[in-house]
């Protein structure tokens, strides 16, 4: 399986993500973790401006595709594996990791490490180096 890499592309989305974080921080004083933004976004004891806040966040990332199609004309190319399992139990250990790790890859990744956190860049780079593995043992290994 071959990946498409277009360095262009990928510094112009690099940057809006990281718009969209200081933006979230300037505006709301809030962090754009995905896992925190979308527990706040559903939890039933959590003040109204910051349920609406992180829904519309959401709601933003929801709509990048559809507005990608629209303007480009075509949908982003992406591959998904088709096992089910493998895809549930790959959610599950994202959401472990999340939670175990007291954030996700955005708030740790993007947001934590701008801030200097060292908590961050340990989270950020044990996580990568579980990544790194992953891909090499599904790859390179077993072939999947």
């Amino acid at each position: 399986m071959e990946t498409e890499f277009t360095p262009w592309l990928s510094l112009g989305g690099g940057m809006m993500i990281g718009a969209s974080a200081v933006l979230l921080m300037a505006t709301n004083g809030r962090i754009a973790g995905i896992s925190g933004l979308t527990s706040r976004a559903f939890a039933r004891a959590t003040d109204g401006e910051a349920r609406g806040v992180s829904a519309l966040f959401v709601l933003g990332l929801l709509l990048a595709a559809p507005l990608w199609a629209l303007v480009s004309g075509g949908w982003p190319q992406q591959w998904v594996p088709s096992n089910p399992v493998l895809m549930a139990v790959a959610g599950l250990l994202v959401g472990f990791g999340a939670v175990f790790g007291n954030g996700c890859t955005s708030g740790h990744g993007v947001c934590g490490i701008s801030r200097g956190s060292m908590r961050s860049i340990i989270a950020t780079v044990t996580f990568m180096a579980a990544a790194f593995v992953t891909v090499l043992v599904t790859r390179h290994m077993i072939g999947g």
